[in-house]
């Protein structure tokens, strides 16, 4: 390597340990992970739009041999439709708002000796992760579902 890599190797070493000595380790974590997250947003723009670019120009040059073939037009399958995913998505999500709020509740007065105040603000919490979990549980349930039986449906109608 040449000298000049190594004098700037030198001083992302040096700048670093002074900020780690500013930040502390934490903050220079964040800091790096900011940084990061920055760097690859630009670099995903550069490449997303350097790709649209390429595809545009692909597109415009072979347009007159682009022959698009006649689609049947099908009605939309279920999951392309809007509608109510029913009983069990709601029902679910109750149910896992209750577990999760005597859950989090007991587990606040029992392991953590909390104020009952507390407890009850960190039942509501813990409720809410609970309806949560349960809701994307049965949501999952039941897009698969929906989707076995459309699949199974469409292989019967060939």
């Amino acid at each position: 390597m040449r000298p000049v890599t190594y004098s700037w190797l030198v001083v992302v070493v040096a700048v670093a340990c002074a900020a780690i000595g500013w930040l502390g380790i934490a903050g220079w974590l964040a800091l790096v992970v900011a940084a990061a997250s920055v760097g690859m947003h630009v670099a995903g723009n550069a490449i997303g739009t350097r790709l649209r670019a390429a595809t545009d120009s692909d597109l415009r040059r072979h347009r007159s041999r682009i022959e698009r073939p006649a689609l049947p037009s099908a009605s939309p399958s279920l999951l392309e439709r809007r509608s109510d995913m029913g009983r069990l998505v709601r029902i679910s999500a109750g149910i896992g708002a209750a577990c999760g709020g005597v859950a989090g509740t007991a587990a606040l007065l029992v392991l953590a000796a909390s104020s009952p105040a507390g407890a009850v603000l960190g039942g509501l919490s813990s409720a809410v992760i609970g309806a949560i979990v349960g809701f994307l549980g049965a949501s999952f349930v039941e897009i698969v579902r929906t989707s076995l039986r459309e699949a199974i449906a469409a292989e019967r109608g060939r």
